[in-house]
């Protein structure tokens, strides 16, 4: 398995959901950074379970250990190791489904690939350890920040309600004021009714983050194979539950004609910008200064509590009903994940280009 993800600026992780702990080990960090453990720690509460009745009742406190790497508050340059450990697994929920396949989860392609699984939870392959990951995109927003660079997702969509898809109609600011991560406050009601509703029927239901990098140098990327875009659509689709990428305007583009799309250039004292943005920032695989922003559809979460026909691991029919505490959508939870691998796809970006961050931004 590769558990790694980044070349210079890189994670590496370890750990399932009914384990000890989950942690990991970032490579790549520059040292004077100012590592704000508290800040590590919201973004760490924003992905945690059972924080609102949307989300999985299992409650985990998610307190993160830093191990190394940090002396007297700033990153010394070196490894920082970290460590989360798993307090809240009620693992005998899980007793009925060791000898068969869930629909539409990771159980038989891990079964077929290393011969045994974890079936508590999902083992490796839950959503839980998407942690690691948000810890991983802190430290690098921490470094991001230095540099002006700020990312802010936002659920846009759950099931059929969907805002515009134009984010600057909304206050980004206002995401994290109500319990779905949504900024219009009457969508995020429906939105909110739609998943409860869907909770308690035992099933689950899909939506939409939409991800906004501003202040990001023009520059970032490469032209052939590492694209800027194509790095951020690998660690999306990287994510737990993700079907879909969609950079700029995307699939809506195809209905229209180039005439009608392109980004024309214009200058202002010297400043170059472009009129539109429909490319979602980023051209030839390279940034090209204005807003990046791009859309991450997920599915259903696959665990739904009610009966489900499917096959033992001989291949025998039989049905089955999950038991235990689940999430009926992912999207609020996904938030911070997404926005945490774009700050290290940028990170490591920023890294192979040369680019030095320090404490005075430069």
């Amino acid at each position: 398995m590769r558990n790694t993800f980044g070349n210079l600026f890189a994670l590496t992780t370890f750990g399932e959901s009914h384990g000890p702990a989950i942690g990991g080990v970032v490579d790549g960090m520059p040292a004077g950074i100012d590592i704000d453990v508290d800040f590590i720690q919201s973004e760490l509460n924003r992905r945690r379970p059972g924080q609102s009745k949307l989300t999985t009742s299992r409650n985990e406190a998610d307190q993160v250990e830093l191990l190394s790497g940090v002396f007297e508050g700033k990153s010394t340059g070196t490894p920082i190791g970290f460590v989360v450990r798993n307090a809240n697994q009620h693992s005998k929920d899980y007793d009925n489904m060791r000898g068969l396949f869930r629909p539409s989860h990771a159980d038989y392609t891990y079964y077929n690939k290393y011969g045994l699984r974890d079936h508590r939870g999902g083992g490796r392959s839950s959503a839980r350890i998407t942690l690691a990951r948000v810890v991983g995109g802190a430290l690098a927003k921490l470094a991001l920040r230095q540099m002006g660079v700020t990312i802010s997702a936002y659920v846009s969509q759950v099931g059929d309600i969907a805002l515009e898809k134009d984010y600057r109609l909304y206050d980004l600011s206002n995401t994290e004021n109500n319990d779905v991560r949504c900024p219009d406050e009457e969508q995020a009601e429906r939105m909110a009714q739609l998943i409860l509703e869907t909770k308690n029927a035992g099933d689950t239901i899909g939506g939409v983050v939409t991800c906004v990098i501003k202040g990001c140098p023009v520059g970032v990327g490469e032209p052939e194979f590492d694209k800027l875009h194509a790095r951020l659509g690998y660690a999306m689709l990287s994510i737990n539950a993700a079907k879909g990428f969609e950079i700029g305007d995307g699939f809506d583009l195809v209905g229209h004609k180039g005439s009608e799309v392109n980004d024309v250039f214009v200058s202002d004292e010297g400043q170059v910008s472009t009129l539109t943005n429909h490319s979602g920032g980023i051209q030839g695989g390279i940034s090209n200064g204005q807003d990046i922003f791009f859309r991450v559809a997920f599915k259903p979460v696959a665990t739904v509590l009610m009966e489900q026909d499917t096959i033992e691991v001989d291949g025998t029919p039989t049905t089955f009903a999950a038991r235990g505490r689940h999430d009926s959508c992912v999207v609020p939870r996904a938030v911070p994940i997404v926005e945490a691998m774009a700050a290290m796809v940028l990170m490591d970006n920023l890294a192979m280009a040369g680019t030095r961050i320090d404490n005075d931004g430069e």
